[in-house]
């Protein structure tokens, strides 16, 4: 596909250079964790019971990858809250994150306002705005950068920061050398994948050209089970496409038994399955049967196998791998892969909309 390797294209229908953006993904991390690290924390903090992180789009599924990365090694439940609601178990042993890439967002202010009402104890991180205003008012911790590009495209600052923060509140162990080798790994792969890859030297580039003009359904499981939502948002807001995902097992309780009907479908839809080598053995069975399943069922399917040997390593290379992909298949439809229109236009609505309509 010689318009994969058309540099001069890129440039004409990436204006805002969004492939910049995915390129510094290692640097981002690198930066993030030396940031977090003089971050300072109130002594009643490293106390808490629970966390809620407050996020939603590009800026919450920092919270969803920490989650599923530390499941197995904090001993405090963390739930991602994507609502203007609060559950009711928020409070005084609460640890609130305010997760906002703008600082404006609608429904992380109105989380947080209520969280500070409950006595939660709060953390903001953002780079601006109307959150890092209430964190100056009430004098919470602030973890301000200065990152210009859309929020999915800050991924390093909304994990990273995260991990660091629990990090030095003693709830798992220093991820410095995690941090390191995640990049490193990203790194190397982009070297591989990258646009002066040639179509027929690039794994991203050619997953892209068999994306193409079909819905990609994402499947992962363990510590790239929340990748795979990644991998989802990414088709939406960067190539402007169709996208869904789902996680092993549960896919095999239900949307297995789904492959049969409309038929038609079959050859308009594309499995990839994240693997990863940390894969519990019974789900390394299960994406092995799977596979055999669609393929009976005439369903296409490609395997992406994630790189490197700690979890955040795995986790990250098969984002960036996903980025790359999401990036080139924007290239091949004729998308812009910056803008996000029908979100702003959306919020130009809600503007409008009288509270509680």
């Amino acid at each position: 596909m010689k318009k994969l390797d058309d540099l001069l294209l890129f440039k004409k229908q990436d204006p805002g250079d969004m492939l910049r953006r995915v390129a510094k993904l290692p640097w981002q991390c690198r930066d993030a964790w030396a940031r977090v690290m003089s971050l300072d924390l109130p002594e009643d903090e490293r106390t808490v019971r629970n966390i809620v992180i407050l996020g939603i789009g590009g800026s919450a599924i920092g919270g969803d990858l920490l989650r599923t990365l530390v499941a197995f090694e904090c001993p405090v439940p963390i739930v991602v809250n994507r609502d203007y609601t609060l559950p009711a178990f928020v409070g005084p042993e609460t640890l609130a994150i305010a997760s906002s890439y703008s600082g404006n967002t609608e429904e992380t202010l109105t989380a947080l306002a209520l969280a500070h009402r409950a006595g939660a104890r709060l953390v903001a991180f953002t780079t601006g705005g109307k959150v890092a205003a209430r964190a100056r008012e009430w004098g919470i911790p602030l973890f301000s950068y200065d990152y210009a590009a859309q929020p999915r495209a800050a991924l390093g600052y909304s994990l990273i920061p995260l991990l660091g923060l629990l990090n030095k509140l003693g709830l798992v162990s220093d991820k410095a050398a995690d941090v390191e080798e995640a990049a490193g790994v990203m790194e190397a792969w982009q070297g591989e994948i990258c646009e002066t890859v040639p179509f027929e030297q690039n794994a991203a580039k050619q997953l892209a050209v068999r994306l193409k003009d079909r819905l990609p359904m994402v499947y992962g499981g363990g510590y790239v089970s929340e990748v795979a939502r990644r991998w989802k948002g990414q088709f939406n807001e960067n190539a402007k496409h169709w996208g869904a995902f789902e996680q092993m097992p549960e896919l095999n309780h239900n949307a297995v038994v789904g492959y049969d009907w409309p038929g038609e479908l079959a050859e308009k839809i594309f499995v990839v399955m994240l693997r990863s080598s940390l894969d519990t053995p019974r789900n390394q069975v299960r994406f092995k049967v799977t596979a055999e399943i669609l393929a009976h069922k005439g369903v296409a399917c490609q395997a992406v196998h994630a790189r490197g040997q700690s979890p955040l390593a795995q986790m990250l290379s098969a984002i960036h791998f996903g980025d790359y992909v999401s990036y080139y298949l924007a290239m091949l439809d004729g998308a812009d892969p910056t803008p996000v229109e029908t979100i702003n236009y959306l919020k130009g609505r809600l503007a409008e909309a009288t509270v509680g309509t």
